[in-house]
């Protein structure tokens, strides 16, 4: 269970905010998460800690015990999930904790504890597998049929039978499962550099004032009107982080020589081959997004067109301009209060069920608002902690870009509050191939309700182009990434040298493709090559890419759902109650959708071109 799930969207500041200290002090306790209901206070977390920890050998404790007997096998799946899911509840407190300001040692080192409980855990457990392999998939159907309280680990019995050729010994198993603090130290250590200790530029801005370009900073600036600010900004960022390139690189190649490791030594064919099969998805499906999308560039750079034209651009556009606002006299503002009841409104198809959640996360205090120094940027969904509530956090500034992160993160919550209350611990945890299906489902849902209302053609445009943004950032952009990710997975795999220099020539081909550069759609600056240092999915192996797979799936479920599909909603519904019960192929097969072919991608790639379309109409009209 231990999983959480990050918003595409990194969330900015508003210009009155620009280079103004944010204190976390000063924000009102509403718009605070409460990790009391996770534990009253660090006192209350570390004695947990140290029960917790005086227990995990207990797991080990059936160790060449397991084909004994059916009610054995089930006394040791109980023990182990008892213990993982106290394991994950203090591992929630530490990382929200941490996360709340990333300068201070205490929770890092609590969160650095936990890791280290995590791998113990792992170790211990570690026989598991390889002995459960031993039994052979007769014995173990023959348990299931005679033990009741087997019943709810078929799937994960089964799926260890399908996994056997790489599965390893329990010696083997242990030294991997040893290994796993020292695996996840490229990520650590990028983190901290990058939220907590790297030496952000300041510029000036055109009007006299200064403004940091720290990660908040270049998501507010690189939205302003003027493009001379835009510029410099993003020259700024960009070339900040490529004077730590090497150090980036040195990071990115630890990264990847982790994930070559573990695949070889499970036998896989790449480290592609090792990230899908875990939760069952054919390699194919990848591939078909890439391919998918790349023939599809065309209509993106339809849209880049478009852009150019809404913004009046009469030289080239650049990579610069792709933030800015399309209609510069729209700026709209919500309230956290005002951005809950659009919220709310929007999700009405799904039932008073479902709102009724909603109403009690922004009751409870399951969210944590605002931006402040040392907050980890961005925002996700921690629904780790199974028998409280999942948790959000978000750097909120009242955009409407920042009232659609918002719905996006209900989704995740709302995906993991369901699944945890209506499965077992065991079957709780969706795989992450389905995780951001219910977030992109809700910014649907939104955007959909607002253009029902909305009639000013001004206004009508911006959320219009809204929409196309979204599918910029989480279709194209994101399968960017993952063709990225993959070609570099490769260059690892071949042995080939990791370094920012090499990451950054490879960058800046694949972005000069997608946006057009050769064919004058779109400039793409040489200081974008260091682009890839800022995005830290690229430290969760192959993770990018069920972004815009999800994007694709939930375009097509939600389109249902508005024009008042009842099968579908009710399948919804069901979806995000199922956890990891099935597959997820399986798991959105049954919600209606199938992701083993193209329908999904056409389908979205359609919607795209009806709303250029559409724009074009109200443009040709005014």
């Amino acid at each position: 269970m231990l999983l959480w799930f990050v918003a595409v969207t990194v969330v900015g500041m508003t210009g009155a905010l620009v280079g103004q200290a944010r204190h976390r002090a000063t924000v009102d306790a509403k718009y605070t998460w409460n990790l009391a209901d996770v534990y009253s206070d660090v006192a209350a977390w570390r004695a947990a800690r140290t029960r917790v920890a005086a227990e995990v050998p207990r797991v080990r404790e059936f160790a060449g015990k397991l084909g004994s007997s059916a009610e054995t096998l089930a006394d040791a799946l109980e023990e182990r999930t008892r213990l993982d899911k106290q394991i994950a509840r203090l591992y929630v407190y530490a990382s929200l904790l941490a996360d709340e300001d990333t300068r201070l040692g205490e929770p890092q080192g609590m969160q650095q504890a936990m890791q280290q409980l995590h791998a113990e855990f792992n170790a211990q457990a570690s026989y598991l597998e390889p002995e459960l392999l031993r039994l052979g998939s007769e014995t173990i159907e023959r348990f299931l049929a005679s033990e009741p309280r087997l019943a709810v680990y078929a799937f994960y019995l089964r799926d260890i039978v399908r996994r056997a050729a790489h599965t390893l010994t329990g010696a083997e198993e242990k030294l991997l499962a040893d290994a796993q603090p020292l695996a996840a130290s490229a990520s650590n250590i990028y983190g901290i550099l990058a939220n907590a200790d790297f030496p952000y530029p300041t510029i000036t801005l055109r009007d006299g004032r200064p403004a940091k370009v720290d990660q908040a900073g270049y998501a507010e600036l690189r939205t302003r009107p003027d493009r001379q600010d835009r510029q410099a900004a993003m020259a700024a960022f960009f070339g900040a982080l490529g004077a730590f390139g090497r150090t980036f690189g040195t990071t990115m190649n630890s990264s990847l020589q982790k994930a070559v490791f573990y695949a070889k030594a499970r036998k896989y064919g790449s480290t592609l081959d090792a990230a899908l099969d875990r939760p069952n998805i054919p390699v194919p499906v990848y591939m078909r997004l890439v391919d998918g999308v790349n023939r599809h560039l065309p209509t993106f750079h339809r849209y880049l067109r478009l852009r150019k034209r809404m913004m009046g651009i009469t030289d080239d556009l650049h990579y610069y301009d792709l933030y800015a606002p399309l209609v510069a006299s729209v700026n709209l503002r919500y309230s956290p209060e005002e951005a809950q009841q659009l919220v709310m409104k929007a999700s009405a198809p799904l039932g008073s069920g479902y709102v009724s959640v909603l109403a009690r996360a922004f009751a409870e205090r399951w969210l944590d608002w605002f931006p402040a120094d040392g907050k980890r940027s961005g925002a996700y969904s921690n629904g780790a902690a199974y028998d409280v509530h999942p948790y959000i956090l978000l750097n909120y500034l009242g955009q409407y870009n920042d009232v659609s992160t918002l719905a996006h993160e209900l989704g995740h919550t709302m995906h993991s509050h369901f699944s945890n209350t209506r499965q077992p611990y065991p079957l709780a945890d969706y795989p992450t191939f389905v995780a951001e299906v219910a977030s992109t489902f809700n910014e649907a849902l939104l955007i959909d309700s607002m253009l029902r209302e909305i009639t000013d053609p001004p206004t009508r445009l911006s959320l219009l182009g809204s929409y196309l943004e979204n599918i910029k950032a989480t279709v194209f952009r994101q399968t960017q990434f993952a063709e990225f990710e993959l070609r570099m997975h490769e260059m690892g795999w071949r042995g080939e040298p990791i370094t920012g220099e090499a990451l950054a020539k490879l960058y800046l081909d694949i972005t000069k493709r997608y946006y057009g550069h050769g064919e004058g759609v779109l400039f793409v600056d040489d200081y974008v090559a260091n682009e890839w240092s800022y995005i830290p999915h690229f430290y969760s192996d192959f993770y990018v890419f069920q972004y815009a797979t999800s994007f694709t799936a939930a375009e097509t479920l939600a389109a249902r759902v508005v024009a008042g599909d009842a099968a579908t909603t009710a399948r919804y519904l069901a979806f995000i109650g199922s956890g990891g019960s099935k597959y997820p192929i399986d798991l959105l097969k049954e919600a209606g959708v199938d992701m083993t072919t193209d329908e999904p991608l056409e389908v979205t790639m359609r919607t795209m071109n009806r709303i250029m379309d559409e724009i074009e109409r109200i443009l040709a009209s005014r």
